[in-house]
């Protein structure tokens, strides 16, 4: 028998060599791939009736989170008496029960000095607040804006010189459906509704509500009898043109200028000497003081001073009578009341939580809206309107030494021995004085800093903030404000319909792969063009752009490498999307055809648990195979550069 000849020994070598190296490859490419079976075998996500049986489960016991999941019930066999699940409920709604078993008399100092410092504002709020609320500095009473809100949106439905009666029962029907959205909004943890007002909305609402406030105030700055009841300023600035060819009084306007001079100036020694901090919280009490002594003394209102007059003194009285739920205006004080609810929450959880933050703690914003919608709710039935927290009136509160809700006790009770005993000596208290106040707090709600600041990090959120400036100052509060929320709702649905798609690069010497327009000195995997999808959701409402920049992005990179080698695999990462639905499904399957006919693979790399079970559940990944789905970009890319050697090797 003949020996091999030489040429057929080399030859024999070379298929011997080629079929060790495709043996190779072929295992070097299943062990890549074995972390796609972390991903296609994960259990099946909650479906939608256990998701709502646990987030109902949630609001029903809050206090009891760990101990009503499966896990935790099956280490603890023996369940809970009836009345530890009463006492946790209880100690949830009425968090006095949990702190003030701890609260000493040490304490009781610094809250009694800080409820004496700010006693203004209401009686009944505060004290239901105390015992229901989270945060131990939050100041509550009566705020500008809110002030603002239902005085211009209530005066355009009923005159209040004209029918003062009809106007009060709205303002306290208004009052009783703010607090039911309040609590209502704080046992369904509905929360994120605040955040549709965002940061530079507010800032620019509250410029231009403090323009707007202090523009109502000329009335009794300049001791006009007749004004509109108009808030834009066109409308404002008008009625004040006509009131001063006609009767105005300058004397109210010098005695009003002369202390809203004393009370700025007393605010300013406030913050350059801290141990003054006092100075500016007394400083509008001494200044009705002093003005009502000097009309009282000069009778100056006999010389066109306007005055207070008579007003009804002692605890307010039962409003429950004045409720109107049958009234031509009910669905309109509903909708007012909804807007003064989320106005006050936002204010009220954003100062609660920045103080909160100060002293180390945490504020739980659900727990907080139903104590404001229980105090709203109680205040509408005891003649109260809308109350919330103030930013001024805590930080006095905090400056002061507040150490819990004991502050607010302190002020009610003090503003409820006032209203008992000193309303008669009011009876000269100029409303030049009031006007002044109101003005002097005005500036602190105009925050050019930050509007600037807004302008120079994001155009589009300034956008937002000078809709809300500008509606409120020309056109009304509700324009503002809906104009604040579209433009925030159109940012949304633009990032969404148009989502952002990065092209992803190895990083040198590393298995880490980054955006190329952020790190231009990533290297290119020659044959894999690499996609990361930066939306939460791949959905009906970007399900085609998306589509369509994957396919053109294709068909560009395949033509820029037709000199080279072509493009043979991409892959896509899933790791930002967090949901997808029929359409976007849809989609994937219409790509995955597409690249097909250019005879480019699609991968997959680190779907999402909702997402890969979708994508099981639609028949997608039978249709792509599960050979194309991976946890991470890297092993996705040393799979597609192992099938290519393959490829090669056949």
């Amino acid at each position: 028998m003949a020996s091999p000849t030489p040429a057929a020994h080399h030859a024999l070598s070379i298929d011997i060599s080629d079929l060790q190296q495709k043996q190779s490859s072929e295992q070097e490419f299943h062990l890549k791939n074995q972390s796609s079976k972390w991903v296609l075998n994960s259990p099946d996500p909650p479906g939608f009736g256990q998701h709502m049986f646990d987030m109902i489960k949630k609001n029903v016991c809050p206090q009891r989170n760990n101990t009503c999941t499966p896990s935790s019930a099956s280490l603890s066999p023996k369940k809970q008496p009836l009345s530890s699940h009463v006492i946790s409920l209880l100690t949830f709604v009425f968090p006095i029960l949990d702190w003030g078993r701890n609260y000493k008399a040490s304490k009781f100092k610094n809250d009694l000095i800080a409820g004496l410092t700010l006693a203004n504002g209401s009686v009944v709020p505060p004290l239901i607040y105390s015992v229901m609320g989270t945060s131990r500095e939050l100041a509550i009473g009566p705020v500008a804006v809110v002030s603002l809100l239902i005085s211009s949106m209530i005066s355009k439905l009923v005159d209040p010189t004209v029918d003062p009666v009809s106007y009060r029962k709205l303002v306290f029907t208004t009052t009783f459906f703010a607090g039911c959205f309040q609590a209502l909004f704080g046992l369904l943890r509905l929360g994120f509704l605040i955040d549709f007002l965002s940061h530079a909305a507010i800032v620019g609402f509250m410029a231009g509500a403090a323009i707007v406030i202090g523009l109502q105030q000329l009335k009794s700055l300049l001791g006009i009898s007749h004004f509109t009841t108009k808030t834009d300023v066109v409308s404002v600035l008008e009625a004040v043109a006509k009131s001063l060819h006609t009767t105005w009084y300058p004397l109210n306007f010098v005695l009003g200028c002369s202390f809203l001079i004393f009370i700025l100036i007393t605010r300013f020694i406030g913050k350059r000497n801290k141990k003054l901090f006092w100075l500016p919280a007394i400083s509008p009490v001494i200044s009705v003081i002093l003005s009502t002594l000097i009309v009282y003394l000069t009778r100056a209102d006999e010389h066109g001073i306007k005055i207070i007059k008579h007003f009804k003194g002692g605890l307010n009285p039962s409003s429950v009578n004045q409720l109107e739920f049958n009234g031509v205006h009910l669905g309109e004080t509903a909708k007012i009341g909804f807007i003064c609810a989320i106005i006050a929450l936002t204010e009220a959880v954003a100062v609660g939580r920045s103080f909160a933050s100060i002293n180390g703690y945490n504020l739980d914003g659900n727990r907080e809206m139903l104590a404001m919608g229980c105090m709203n709710i109680a205040g509408s039935m005891t003649s109260c309107y809308v109350a919330t927290g103030s930013f001024s009136r805590t930080a006095v509160n905090f400056s002061a030494g507040c150490q819990s809700t004991v502050s607010n006790i302190v002020m009610a009770i003090t503003v409820f021995i006032s209203l008992q005993l000193l309303t008669k000596l009011l009876y000269y208290t100029p409303l030049a004085i009031l006007a002044s106040i109101i003005l002097s707090a005005l500036p602190g709600l105009i925050d050019y800093n930050e509007a600037y600041h807004i302008w120079k990090v994001d155009k589009m959120d300034f956008l937002a903030c000078a809709g809300a400036f500008f509606g409120v100052l020309f056109e009304s509060v509700e324009i503002g404000l809906l104009v604040a929320v579209g433009v925030s709702f159109g940012r949304l649905i633009l990032n969404s319909i148009r989502p952002g798609m990065e092209e992803l690069g190895r990083l040198p010497g590393t298995d880490i792969f980054c955006d190329k327009a952020q790190y231009p000195g990533v290297l290119d995997v020659q044959g894999v063009f690499i996609i990361r999808l930066n939306s939460g959701s791949f959905c009906f409402a970007n399900a085609s752009p998306i589509k369509e920049r994957i396919t053109r992005l294709a068909t560009k990179e395949n033509e820029k490498e037709e000199g080279n080698k072509p493009t043979n695999g991409i892959i896509l990462d899933m790791s930002s999307v967090m949901s997808i639905d029929s359409s976007g499904i849809i989609a994937l399957e219409e790509i995955h055809k597409k690249l097909l006919l250019r005879n480019i693979h699609l991968a997959i790399t680190n779907p999402r648990w909702k997402v890969i079970h979708k994508l099981k559940l639609a028949g997608f990944v039978d249709k792509v195979g599960t050979d194309c789905i991976f946890l991470t970009v890297n092993e996705a890319v040393d799979a597609c550069l192992s099938s290519r050697s393959m490829d090669n090797c056949l």
